[in-house]
Order: structure tokens, then sequence, then C-alpha cells
């Protein structure tokens, strides 16, 4: 049994909901078991949640990562989601400097590219023998399915929000440099205008 991550993505978004209701009453097909289903929609820059669910059981082979999907959805509409579908010969210095560590995150990459602007995708973790037996359920829709290797993603995830608490560090640090400068500036200010004052002037 191997653990994916399977991302379908709909021409028809009513197509989208009709298959996600198929995949809630029968999350086990032969030997294919869906665990968790998220029905997404990108919109812009930002990935919104349409749908949901999770069966609360382990996998076959006791392969359970929680709440992956929702981290996963979170990583593809957050910071590094926008950075990295953006050209990298766009983003400034510390921003390229942060994104060092996930140099490597080609699934997550490949996620992004394949999920265009008004697209509605199943992004399901998946827990499968066979394949086709996932693609047969699919086949009256049209769809296009990639699969993609769910431990890579799960790290690729983990290592994104890292790395999404190392930018918002870098933020924060570069604010109190700033509000720093700018107080400093404001006391020589009053500082003169005090001199001033004591000075008659």
């Amino acid at each position: 049994m191997t653990e994916n991550l399977v991302v379908s993505i709909f021409e028809v978004e009513s197509e989208a909901y009709q298959a996600m209701t198929i995949l809630k009453q029968s999350p086990i097909l032969e030997d294919t078991f869906v665990k968790q289903a998220v029905l997404v929609k990108k919109d812009g820059d930002d990935i919104k949640d349409l749908d949901y669910f999770d069966t609360g059981a382990d996998t076959m082979d006791g392969f359970a990562l929680g709440g992956m999907l929702g981290a996963l959805v979170g990583v593809l509409g957050g910071p590094i989601g926008v950075l990295l579908g953006a050209s990298y010969g766009m983003l400034a210095g510390g921003s390229v400097d942060a994104l060092d560590a996930l140099d490597n995150a080609s699934l997550i990459e490949q996620i992004i590219d394949k999920l265009q602007d008004g697209e509605v995708a199943i992004i399901a973790l998946v827990n499968e023998e066979d394949e086709s037996i996932l693609d047969k359920s699919l086949e009256n829709y049209k769809t296009i399915t990639a699969r993609f290797d769910a431990a890579v993603v799960a790290a690729e995830v983990e290592e994104a929000m890292e790395t999404e608490k190392e930018l918002e560090r870098q933020a924060r640090a570069a604010l109190r440099k700033e509000k720093s400068d700018e107080f400093k500036s404001k006391v020589e200010k009053h500082r003169a205008k005090l001199k001033a004052f004591f000075a008659g002037e």
C-alpha cells in the first residue's frame, strides 16, 4: 500500500462537489482508502476551503497525519505559497534568503503550478495499492489528477511552516528596527526644540 496525496483539478465546479460527496459516502473503494479530503478553490493568491472530511481513522498502514491537509492548504494560500507562485527574480534579498530552506520543495511548487486562478480541486490523503481504482471513480468528470508522495509533502509542509515563522520573525524585527529609528528621530527633533526653547530662541 502507498500513501499518496492525490490532487484532482475539475473543469466544472459542480462536478467537484459531486465527487466530494461520493468520496464522503464511500471513502473505502476496494483496496483504496481516502482518509482525508478537502475541496479547495483558488481565488487570486488565496486558497479557499470549500468542503472537508476526515474519516477519523488511521490508514491501513497506520499512516495518520492529523491535520496535514489543513496545514497544506494554509501553506498554499499563505505567504510561502504566494512567494513560490511568484517569479523568484522579483523577490528581494531577505525573502530569497528566507526561502533557501524550500529549494527542494518541488512537490508543493508543482501543486501550486497545477492549480490556476478560479480552478477547483479535491486534495486527498489516500492509501492505495492500485491507483486505477480511485481514477475510475473520477472518470465521469472532466478532471486532471496528479499524485504526490504524501510523506514528502508532509515534510515540505512542516519545512514551509517553519520558514513562515522565520519570515514573520524577520518582519517583526524589521518593523521594530524601523520603529526604533523613527523614535530616535523624534527624540532628536524634540531635543533640538527643547535646546532652542531654553536658549530663548
